[in-house]
């Protein structure tokens, strides 16, 4: 009893204060951060900054070595935005193409991945689990070596130079890691909303719609801009199933800068800078889904 009285006052007052040792052990931890963060941060800055430099110079000083440019410029962002240079003639189209392929397969993606993952896990369709780790072996295989198979299978269906060609080339190599990503957030979902739902008379559909897809939102958000950011960067795919200028990504597209013996490196700056704004502004708007849907499933409770 007196123990416990004795207690109480120091219960009352709270933890005890840090002493001097957990006080160094702190800093010694936020240091030991800080020199893995700083240059982590830097690595990460500094070709940002040297891309944002090359956009904002004249030619003449593009390559000089100056922090700064002496006479910044926003010319070579109305060269880019006007097409006034032939290796930009097809820009605004270029950029839609790239555009409409980065949806088209990110929807298609989520149609592909979240049925399969819904059959898998939620309907326990036979051999489901098979197939999901079947189509999870073909990232053994690099996608370069899948290139040239993918390139004869477009051409014996006539889909060369088409832009379904591309969409369903990044729709096939992206679906494998979706579904395997939506199965796991689904196995975590408890099995008792299904089984109630089912009590009510809903059917399969009605069990996908009203159940599945509402409590999925974050992983399938997730996996949408994962497939369209897969999409939008593709170079080698994009480079081999589409040919014509006007069909053609903008990542191809910037590529034949390289090809000139004078490369206007200011305009391919300025113009890799644009295209890396979109994603990034939508990388920004999702950001809150994207590890919590990526990794849901990861650890087992």
């Amino acid at each position: 009893m007196s123990a416990n009285v004795a207690a109480a006052p120091r219960a009352a007052t709270g933890p005890a204060p840090r002493s001097a040792a957990g006080w160094l052990k702190a800093a010694g931890t936020e240091a030991k951060l800080l020199l893995v963060g700083i240059p982590v941060l830097l690595w990460t800055v500094i070709p940002i900054y040297h891309l944002v430099l090359f956009a904002i110079s004249p030619k003449q000083d593009a390559l000089s070595g100056a922090l700064f440019p002496e006479h910044p410029t926003l010319r070579n962002f109305e060269t880019v935005f006007g097409q006034r240079h032939y290796f930009l003639s097809h820009f605004w189209q270029q950029l839609w193409n790239s555009t409409l392929i980065a949806f088209a397969t990110g929807v298609l993606t989520l149609l592909v991945a979240t049925s399969a993952a819904f059959a898998i896990s939620r309907l326990r369709v036979r051999g489901g689990r098979t197939v999901m780790n079947m189509a999870l072996f073909t990232y053994f295989i690099p996608a370069a070596f899948l290139a040239v198979p993918m390139y004869k299978t477009m051409g014996n269906y006539g889909l060369l130079n088409s832009k379904w060609a591309l969409i369903l080339a990044m729709v096939t190599i992206a679906s494998p890691y979706a579904i395997w990503v939506l199965k796991q957030a689904s196995d975590k979902l408890p099995v008792e909303l299904d089984e109630a739902a089912v009590m009510d008379g809903a059917s399969p559909p009605q069990l996908f719609r009203y159940v599945y897809l509402p409590l999925m939102t974050p992983s399938l958000v997730a996996i949408g801009v994962y497939a369209l950011l897969l999409a939008w960067n593709e170079y080698l795919f994009a480079f081999l199933l589409l040919s014509r200028d006007t069909d053609v990504t903008l990542p191809v597209a910037l590529g034949s800068f390289l090809a000139a013996d004078d490369s206007p490196w200011e305009l391919l700056m300025t113009t890799g800078l644009i295209y890396a704004l979109p994603p990034a502004a939508i990388y920004y708007v999702f950001r809150r889904y994207m590890v919590g849907g990526l990794t849901a499933g990861a650890v087992k409770s």
